[in-house]
């Protein structure tokens, strides 16, 4: 079922179109394929970022709300012909959405392996990124709500959240997870094992 890629914040969209169009903002941005690229460049597939914070401070284990997300960016793939060579992000500023930086490396082709993944779904999605920073961890997250704000909302527990590669050790890379099962192994990996209790010592004989 196709997903519901939702819109990008117009001023955000012009700002990464003006940075394509801009020799120097490729020519600096530290991404060899995108300067070597002669040929037109487009920005699609516009996803939300969204970042778990705390995460080690929730009691998602024991059964709890999981924690709030933010809106920190939206990421555009960047196409060359018949594929994707980079991505850019962009960020909110006191004065709207602006140009942050060009990137490639692992993430972009895990990105549009996971968009792939997902478009196999016989469910309909409004597809985000979400970040699990205390776990270097960055997944697609696919939620339910398909007309919602991408600005906003929970994880919520029938949403399916997709690791991207690199993953964490012992996480599965593309395996699509609800988040009511992963989010609950990742707050076990972020919450201290208790101390271990000092053996109680006899009390001498009278």
């Amino acid at each position: 079922m196709p997903l519901h890629v939702p819109p990008a914040p117009a001023p955000a969209l012009r700002s990464v179109l003006a940075a394509l169009g801009s020799p120097t903002a490729v020519h600096e941005a530290h991404t060899p394929a995108l300067r070597a690229i002669q040929g037109p460049l487009t920005a699609e597939l516009p996803l939300p970022v969204h970042v778990l914070d705390r995460l080690g401070m929730s009691n998602l284990a024991a059964g709890g709300r999981p924690p709030r997300t933010r809106l920190t960016g939206w990421r555009f793939l960047i196409r060359s012909g018949d594929r994707y060579v980079a991505a850019a992000d962009t960020r909110l500023t006191a004065d709207g959405w602006v140009f942050s930086h060009f990137f490639e490396g692992p993430y972009v082709t895990a990105t549009e392996r996971a968009l792939r993944q997902a478009e196999s779904l016989t469910t309909g999605y409004q597809p985000r990124l979400l970040s699990v920073p205390e776990l270097y961890m960055l997944t697609l997250w696919l939620h339910g709500a398909v007309g919602a704000d991408a600005a906003a909302g929970l994880p919520a527990g029938e949403d399916l959240l997709i690791p991207l590669a690199p993953a964490p050790p012992g996480i599965a890379p593309y395996r699509p997870h609800p988040v009511s099962e992963l989010l609950p192994v990742l707050t076990r990996r972020l919450t201290p094992a208790p101390a271990p209790t000092p053996p109680t010592l006899a009390a001498p004989a009278a």
